[in-house]
């Protein structure tokens, strides 16, 4: 039976050796870390693991890698979405064989697609799986913003979908999604700088790219907030801010390995045609890192 997603997930960076090979040994280090400091889920092959410049094969060996060291630990969502159904099912299916607890499923990019079509594509992935669906509205990306009514009918209508991340940046369609529709869909907030207002106000959950760089700091404020403590949650929320802000202020996926790299785990170059961290940027995020001492 799957596992119950909630709180922080960690959108996982995918490491890359200096051959630009997927580095498994890194892979495993970025799961203990968010594991280990109490992050509640990962997520595998997603945005902030550089998924347009993985094959498909690749992203079925992210999965793998994943789910087997992870052992159960928390649960692991695969990123299955792809351009056309028939992928997003032959990755939604992998996901499933390898243990995965949910897949992530974005409608395809590129040409926006009527809500129809969106439906139609949602549906027959959903289908081919018995695991839970976590919708992922992207609008920055598919060129479709999915309101807090679609989305809803989705959860009620089509039998595993369980949750949406929204990285609309609409706060008020995130309001609109934890108060009058938390039992059609659970809500991940797909937006860093969201977090502490996001759980306070009852979402399901946040999905953070930036719990690869410090998932110490990011549990504090979600441990603290769980327990009632407001005041304390908003001080470690006031520490590790800034850090956030910095990364989401640079090309994200760069910025994490670059804040990586600082924290002592090298995760390797992002792949092409994406480039390094410029040398002032990283300056900047080193000094929001020393904040935290």
């Amino acid at each position: 039976m799957s596992k119950e997603i909630n709180g922080v997930l960690t959108a996982l960076s995918t490491p890359f050796d200096e051959n630009g090979e997927i580095d498994d040994a890194v892979l495993r280090l970025l799961v203990d870390r968010s594991v280990n400091a109490g992050i509640d889920a990962l997520v595998a092959g997603g945005g902030t693991g550089e998924v347009a410049a993985l094959s498909d094969e690749e992203r079925i060996h992210v999965f793998e890698v994943v789910v087997e060291h992870t052992a159960g630990r928390v649960p692991v969502v695969a990123n299955s979405g792809s351009l056309t159904a028939k992928r997003a099912i032959r990755l939604a299916q992998a996901a499933e064989r390898a243990g995965a607890d949910a897949i992530m499923l974005a409608a395809p990019y590129y040409e926006p697609l009527t809500i129809e079509e969106i439906t139609r594509y949602f549906t027959d992935v959903a289908a081919s799986i018995s695991i839970p669906v976590m919708l992922y509205n992207n609008p920055s990306v598919t060129g479709v913003n999915l309101d807090a009514e679609t989305l809803a009918r989705f959860g009620r209508e089509i039998e595993n979908v369980k949750y949406v991340k929204d990285s609309s940046g609409d706060w008020e369609q995130a309001l609109r999604l934890i108060h009058y529709y938390k039992d059609d869909i659970g809500l991940i907030v797909g937006w860093d700088s969201f977090l502490f207002s996001a759980l306070l106000e009852g979402a399901t959950g946040v999905m953070a790219g930036a719990a690869n760089v410090v998932p110490d700091e990011i549990a504090g404020v979600v441990r603290a907030v769980r327990s009632g403590d407001i005041e304390g949650a908003r001080e470690q929320w006031r520490r590790v801010y800034p850090v956030i802000d910095a990364l989401l202020q640079l090309p994200f996926s760069q910025a994490v390995k670059a804040g990586l790299r600082l924290q002592g785990v090298d995760a390797g170059s992002p792949r092409e045609p994406f480039l390094e961290t410029p040398h002032d940027d990283v300056l900047r995020l080193k000094d929001a890192l020393a904040g935290l001492a």
